[in-house]
């Protein structure tokens, strides 16, 4: 649905975007990370047309958003993060200017009352917006990308400001708009980005580090050779316990709490060593309370990626 091929923009000699290129599927949600000044502005605003690209292309559903402007922005709808609401209108007013504007062919009525009645804004159409509390007018900016219906939307941190129940309502309705439109979540808040999202692109510097699920950059971080083991026991008994194991290469303490000792266990192989672990506990009388793996938050991968100095 959304394919983005080298794309590089400069200004003057400063490279905001390098060679990115990433494709989002139909009905997939992808959420788009890097911290500021990463590109992700750039690139949504290449992606939507407001901005033109120095090299590389962006399609929209086939459409080339530069050589075939109309037919691929119909495809699309943008909330920017100020959402371009006219505070003098009613939300009626509004709804039927954006309808106007993007010359929509659904039959007016019927089109608004279903829009309204997803974003939940459905008890305030005939009042202004400058009346509208910050959730309300953010439920108002997405209800305008769905004017029209377009199958592509782009989100930019659709839920700043907002307190945490509506925070939780704006993310269980991106959720539902994800089951319909191929969605571009871009967010600093990652917890959100981890609930909402099926993948994450992640920019930095103005390059692509990262495209993937959370699930596989944490396997990628980690090559998949790491565990937590809690036990009962001292911290020198459990430490010399795990020595021992062949293929643990590395451990370290990370709490400790009413006699247990838990560690990060680095391994030098993939394959499983529970029972090894296991049958070394046994033998020295240590019951292991917990053995898991290790997951890693996207945080930790969001810092990890960030941070390395080959991106930069």
């Amino acid at each position: 649905m959304i394919k983005v091929n080298n794309l590089t923009k400069k200004y003057g000699s400063t490279v905001a975007l390098e060679d990115v290129s990433f494709s989002v599927k139909k009905g997939e949600v992808a959420g788009f990370l890097g911290p500021n000044g990463a590109g992700k502005s750039t690139t949504m605003n290449i992606i939507t047309g407001y901005l033109s690209s120095t090299s590389g292309t962006v399609t929209i559903d086939g459409f080339d958003i530069l050589e075939q402007p109309t037919e691929a922005k119909k495809k699309i709808g943008y909330l920017p993060e100020v959402p371009p609401l006219y505070p003098d209108m009613t939300v009626n007013e509004y709804l039927d200017f954006v309808y106007e504007l993007k010359g929509a062919a659904q039959k007016k009525e019927a089109h608004f009352k279903e829009i309204c009645e997803l974003t939940g804004i459905s008890s305030v159409r005939g009042r202004l917006i400058r009346n509208l509390s910050k959730g309300y007018r953010q439920r108002v900016g997405i209800a305008q990308t769905l004017v029209g219906n377009p199958p592509v939307l782009i989100l930019d941190e659709p839920t700043v400001g907002l307190d945490p129940k509506q925070i939780i309502e704006v993310r269980n309705l991106i959720k539902k708009l994800g089951q319909k439109h191929t969605v571009i979540l871009s967010s600093h808040i990652l917890s959100e980005v981890q609930a909402v999202c099926d993948r994450i692109i992640v920019l930095n510097n103005g390059k692509l580090v990262a495209d993937s699920t959370s699930e596989s950059l944490s396997d990628r971080l980690t090559d998949g050779h790491s565990l937590i083991v809690r036990a009962v026991g001292s911290a020198g008994e459990i430490q010399s316990v795990l020595n021992s194991v062949k293929t643990v290469k590395r451990c370290t303490v990370t709490s400790q709490d009413n006699g247990t000792v838990e560690f990060n266990v680095s391994l030098t192989a993939a394959e499983s060593v529970r029972s090894d672990i296991f049958f070394a506990f046994a033998a020295k009388k240590l019951p292991i309370v917990e053995m898991r793996r290790r997951e890693y938050s996207l945080e930790d991968i969001f810092m990890s990626l960030v941070d390395n100095k080959d991106n930069k």
